[in-house]
């Protein structure tokens, strides 16, 4: 039987990819909502709850370009055994800070930068080990499957979270997801490679020949298994010569600068990212306090994973050849959850509000993640997420940290309202590039 007719869950290794990523996402389901009220709970200040969560970020951004190099160097499923065993030993320290009632502000900020740092090293590995696992045909399907587990955890997770937090306190929460990456590490560590995929060797040579052009109809096509599909070398045969970390990092630069569409979308995510994750994970449960509850937030967040969970299951059916300009162009929706925060805090508002608009950022991420994975060189592929990651991620701690001093100056409101300007805004701008829908999604 072929690939093309077997599906991604005929392969080991893709399935324990799988059962690995759904099990810690329902911990990390979890921990925010729980870390969010944890915080509420001692100080009730939206500033101090910005703090906490901007501390993790900004320790994840200044990690990640090292995460890449860590990754692209070293078997990627021996890199997520280890970072699974250490995000469960700094969720367990501060779930028993805050079941203990020890927790300090001070404390919650440094293992959230301890925990920010090791979740550097496991995204751009755990993203890039999608090909090593499947034929390149099945990569599509294969990153719906992912999407729609990590989508399921995040709907057990974040629900019964919530119930948990509500009845019993938000330290048993953190308690969950520390033991979820315990198990998480233990798949893993199941996971088998290939040899060549084990030892990090990709199809071609990270960051030699990288175009400096917009990626046009000839990367889009071309086999990211044999031939450049944006210019790069294939590797010469012969055992590879060591390189420095700064050198990793320089060719993973070429790579990643030197495709127009993707810094373009890394641009807009850089400001979405802000603006989105500023008013969703610190004004929403300000919000949730002030409204519907606790328990309801978590019925909201849960909401937006049921909309993830729509994406996925409709980018199996739906294949458009301009998937990554669709994906970008519906990232507008992300708007719409944080205008009903300001405008309808109302429960079944906001559910409907969370769904549509998680429907949207799941239909960009699988065009996203499968754009990428076939149109960069798999050698370089965990450096080129991590400068994907840094650009995105490097002003989310900023947006956390200023909204609560605005939410207070302005009101929430305002505030809210104008994060979703931003959004808007950053959409439009990225929209209308042409780079960005020349890129066929499919290799």
């Amino acid at each position: 039987m072929s690939a093309r007719t077997e599906g991604p869950l005929s392969f080991a290794p893709f399935r324990w990819l799988l059962a690995a990523r759904t099990v810690a996402i329902v911990g990390n389901a979890v921990a925010p909502i729980a870390l969010a009220f944890a915080v509420l709970d001692l100080t009730g200040s939206a500033a101090d709850l910005g703090l906490v969560v901007a501390a993790r970020s900004l320790a994840n951004v200044a990690m990640l370009l090292f995460g890449g190099v860590i990754a692209d160097r070293l078997p990627r499923n021996v890199v997520l055994v280890g970072t699974s065993i250490a995000a469960a030993a700094t969720q367990g320290t501060i779930a028993a800070l805050v079941l203990t009632g020890t927790a300090g502000i001070p404390a919650l900020v440094a293992l959230g930068v301890l925990n920010g740092a090791v979740a550097a090293v496991s995204l751009p590995a755990a993203a890039a080990l999608v090909p090593d696992t499947v034929p390149d045909d099945l990569l599509r399907p294969a990153n719906a499957w992912l999407r729609l587990g990590l989508n399921a955890g995040s709907i057990v997770g974040a629900s019964a979270g919530a119930g948990l937090i509500a009845v019993v306190g938000p330290g048993w929460g953190l308690a969950v997801d520390a033991a979820a990456f315990a198990v998480a590490a233990v798949l893993f560590s199941r996971l088998r490679l290939p040899d060549a995929a084990a030892a990090g060797e990709g199809a071609a040579a990270a960051g030699e020949g990288a175009v400096g052009t917009a990626a046009g109809p000839r990367a889009a096509g071309a086999d990211p298994a044999g031939a450049d599909p944006a210019g790069a070398v294939p590797a010469e045969s012969g055992p590879a010569t060591p390189t420095s970390v700064l050198t990793d990092l320089r060719e993973g630069w070429r790579e990643f600068s030197g495709r127009r569409w993707i810094w373009i979308v890394v641009l807009q995510f850089a400001v979405l990212n802000a603006a989105f994750t500023g008013a969703v994970t610190v004004l929403g449960p300000l919000v949730a306090d002030e409204s519907f509850g606790r328990a309801g937030w978590g019925l909201v967040v849960a909401a937006q994973t049921v909309g993830f969970g729509a994406g996925a299951l409709l980018a199996l059916r739906w294949r458009p050849r301009r998937a990554l300009g669709i994906g970008v162009a519906a990232m507008a929706a992300a708007a719409i959850p944080v205008v009903a925060l300001a405008l309808t805090p109302t429960l079944p508002a906001l559910v409907a509000a969370f769904a549509l608009g998680g429907l949207a950022i799941e239909l960009f991420a699988i065009a996203w993640d499968q754009s990428l994975q076939a149109h960069v060189p798999r050698a370089a592929l965990s450096r080129v997420y991590s400068y994907d990651m840094v650009g995105s991620f490097v002003a989310v701690p900023l947006g956390e940290i200023l909204v609560g001093p605005l939410a207070h100056g302005l009101g929430t409101v305002p505030v809210l309202l104008g994060c979703a300007a931003v959004i808007v805004i950053a959409t439009a701008a990225a929209s209308s590039s042409r780079s960005v829908w020349r890129i066929r999604a499919t290799a």
